[in-house]
Formats: structure tokens, sequence, C-alpha cells
């Protein structure tokens, strides 16, 4: 009879994360399929669920997490593993997180040198069969949604027109730039809260999305622009980036919240807000910087802070999806069950590492002892 594979998710180590990354619920329904789950003690005190709730749902709290970790066939955790946690897994594991590959050679040279598996959760590519899976999008469609909460919350006015006895409030007038993932629910988000909202995309694609969310799409002409196979904004020259710049300035000058999202997938966040387009903004202006983690779309742009630049707010906090847990952990939780359960063979009731696979041959990073994704490739183990 054969052993159920065992999945082992510890404790984020990151103390700032709020996110839970597998709910009792999917916990649950990895049992289903035959898996052997056990989790970290208090796994999920950041949403105030009790270890009970897994206990209820089949799952085992490992007393010794070394331990569990060193047994378990598949770890599953939500931000990147310290090099420190590689030297707890057996070999050949299946190790399932995000990565930050782009930024991360180190990692990603002791995870070949720990003969892991390593998949990271952000390269699964945007196709079809992969929606369901695409932890990339369901977090970044939160963390528009969260930007546009915090600039609210920032604001020193209210978003929707209000006529009253005392006279017309007009609606604020919120700039998105960067319509993907994020930007679509930014501009959603703040026209469901009453605001008169605009963006713009350097790609001319998404102009149609833009109207039927009932915002206007500003155009700029900066010449040749277009998308990746992937759906990710191509990288614009210096002399494009400028255009925008100039483009943008006026429409920046009127605006009571901008909210930036522009990013290019495995590269640093082209810096679209200079700081004089900052400083041409009204007192009382709110910037959001979504893309702060990345380095920033606004020059001045401080991760993890919030400061005054000659009277407007730039917020250039991490971690967007974070700011709403709950949905962020529940997403976040679906896309891993997904994950799994596409690859789950239901007779042998493991998890296949199909190397043909269009999915695991964009997400695997290390298999047997190398680096075997074709992006980083270059990277010798040692």
């Amino acid at each position: 009879m054969p052993i159920d594979m065992q999945i082992f998710i510890p404790k984020e180590s990151l103390k700032s994360e709020t996110r839970v990354l597998l709910l009792p619920g999917e916990a649950k329904r990895l049992g289903a399929l035959g898996a052997d789950v056990a989790i970290e003690a208090g796994l999920a005190s950041s949403l105030g669920i009790p270890d009970q709730a897994y206990i209820d749902a089949g799952v085992t709290i490992a007393e010794d997490p070394k331990r569990a970790a060193k047994s378990a066939d598949m770890v599953l955790r939500l931000n990147p593993p310290e090099e420190s946690d590689l030297k707890h897994l057996k070999k050949d594991a299946i190790h399932v997180s995000y990565v930050d590959p782009f930024n991360n050679d180190q990692l990603i040279q002791a995870m070949a040198k720990a003969n892991i598996h390593a998949i990271a959760m952000e390269m699964i590519p945007r196709s079809t069969i992969a929606q369901k899976m695409d932890a990339l999008s369901s977090q970044a469609n939160l963390g528009g949604y969260a930007a546009v909460l915090l600039a609210a919350e920032h604001s020193n006015r209210i978003f929707p027109m209000m006529m009253t006895p005392a006279g017309t409030l007009s609606p604020a007038r919120v700039f998105i730039v960067g319509v993907g993932v994020a930007g679509l629910q930014a501009i959603a988000t703040a026209k469901r809260l009453g605001a008169r909202v605009e963006a713009f995309d350097t790609r001319p694609v998404v102009e149609e999305q833009v109207k039927s969310l009932g915002a206007k799409f500003v155009k700029i002409d900066i010449g040749q622009t277009g998308q990746t196979e992937d759906g990710y904004a191509k990288a614009l020259t210096e002399e494009q980036l400028q255009k925008q710049r100039d483009g943008m300035a006026k429409i920046c000058a009127h605006s009571d919240i901008l909210i930036t999202t522009a990013q290019v997938f495995g590269r640093k966040a082209p810096v679209i807000i200079t700081d004089e387009m900052v400083k041409g903004m009204k007192p009382g202006s709110v910037i959001v910087d979504c893309a702060a983690e990345t380095g920033g779309n606004v020059a001045c742009t401080k991760l993890g802070e919030i400061i005054d630049v000659n009277g407007v707010t730039v917020i250039g906090l991490g971690n967007l999806p974070g700011r709403v847990p709950e949905a962020a952990s529940q997403m976040y939780s679906n896309n891993l069950y997904n994950f799994i359960e596409h690859f789950w063979n239901k007779e042998s009731k493991t998890f296949e590492l199909k190397k043909d696979d269009e999915i695991i041959r964009s997400a695997l990073l290390t298999s047997e002892g190398k680096i075997v994704n074709e992006r980083f490739k270059e990277l010798t183990a040692t």
C-alpha cells in the first residue's frame, strides 16, 4: 500500500507577514487527494485561525518543525526561504514558494546545491490553463484594491461628488499609471468610490478595458510599444520614458490621487514620475507607488515609508495585498491548491513533476542538483 505524500507548511519567517499560504479548507482538500498534511503550530495566528481548525480538517500539527521539514516530500511557503532553511529539507524534496528569482541569484544556487526541486510561484505563466494557479495576478489584483483604499485614507478629500445644502463637493480626480491586473482593479475600486478616473498604459490594447470600467484612457504618443507574450508591458527606451513623463506631467498636476502600478517582469520598475512632477502636484495630493518593492515608479519613493514632498504624500509601503490578509490568503491558498491538484496523480497519490509541461518548465528553477530554468541557467551553482 503506497505511503501518502507528506506535505509540510512552516510558519512564515517574516514577522510583518499577515497572509497565510494555506487555509484549513484547502488543507482538507489536499488531504482528500491523499496527501498527508502537517503544519507548524500557529500557522494562521495572524488571521486568528486556531490550530484546532486545521486539526478538524485532518491536518497534523508538527511538534518539531525541523524534523517535519526533513521528512516532507513537499514544503510549501509564501515568501522566499532563508538559505539556512534549505539544510532542513531532504534530497529531491519539492519546494514551492515565491522566490524573487531575478534578485536572488545566491538563493537559486543554494537551492540547486541542496538538491531540491525548487518551484517559483511567480514564474507560473500567464496562460489560460494556468489562470487558476496564477498567484502573481491574484495578489496584484488585491494590491490594486488596497492601493486605492490607502490613498483614500491619506487623502484630505472624499472620492465621490456630493451635493449638500452647504454646497457641492466635486469628485476626486484619480490618475492611474499602468493598466495591468493591479491597475484595472485600482480603476474599478476608484470608480466604485465615485472618483473621476483617468488611466495610462504604454499598451494601446488596454484602452477598451479602461473604458469598459468607466475611466478615461489617456493617449500619449511615445512611438512603437507593445506587450510580451505573457501580457506584460515591454520595457521602454529612455527617450520613450521621457516623452511619457512630459505627457503625464499636466495630468499629474491636476490629479488629487496618483497610483502607479507599472512593472516590467523580471526587471527593475521604470521610474515614470520624476521629482519635478511630484513637486508640480497640488498640496494635499496623494501618491501610492505599487511598484515600491521592485524599485518604484516614483523617483522619491522610499520603500516601507510614507513621506511628505512639498505637501504631497508619497506612499511606498510594501506587501499591499497583506493589507487585506484574509482575502489575500484565500486567493493564494486556492492558487496553491489548484497548482498541486493539476499535477496530482490520483493513483499513486503523489505530485508529478512533469518537466515537459509548460507550467512546470516555466516555474521550475532547480532540479537534480542543477539550475534547470532557461532564464537562470547562466548562474553556476557552487
